[in-house]
């Protein structure tokens, strides 16, 4: 069953909030197996000012957060919950992060991020980035679910 949630489902969802919400749309999501999720990439983002003023470029690390908001997305419609006041998905490893070109203003981010292993909620994902078409980073991830 692939479907898709536009920004409204993804707030339900998730619990990341601007400046730090960095999934826009779900273009597909197949519980218990893939997601793919797109990030639009504008020169108003508040990191751009800073890194670097004369050569904007998305720092690597928020490339990786936003692999991991599409994973969270992916498992809380496989384990059918949500973040809330008691819990939430938190990274509990990453491995193989390599960043293969630099994603700057006007990219859009295409986000794939398919489950490998989930066991006693902790979940392993491969994810990868792309920007038309190129390869711009990829990463192992493993998220735990935490209760508060």
């Amino acid at each position: 069953m692939s479907t898709t949630m536009d920004i409204h489902e993804i707030l339900k969802l998730l619990p990341h909030r601007y400046p730090f919400l960095l999934v826009d749309r779900v273009l597909s999501i197949d519980p218990g197996k893939e997601i793919v999720a797109l990030k639009n990439v504008t020169i108003n983002e508040p990191f751009f000012p800073g890194h670097y003023p004369h050569h904007p470029v998305m720092p690597g690390v928020l490339i990786i957060e936003a692999m991991a908001q599409a994973a969270a997305l992916l498992s809380f419609k496989s384990s059918g919950t949500q973040a809330n006041d008691n819990n939430v998905y938190l990274f509990a490893g990453i491995d193989g992060a390599r960043f293969k070109r630099p994603v700057t203003a006007g990219d859009q981010l295409i986000i794939k991020v398919s489950l490998t292993r989930a066991m006693r909620g902790v979940f392993k994902f491969k994810g990868t980035v792309e920007v038309d078409g190129q390869l711009a980073a990829e990463a192992e991830l493993m998220c735990a679910m935490k209760t508060l």
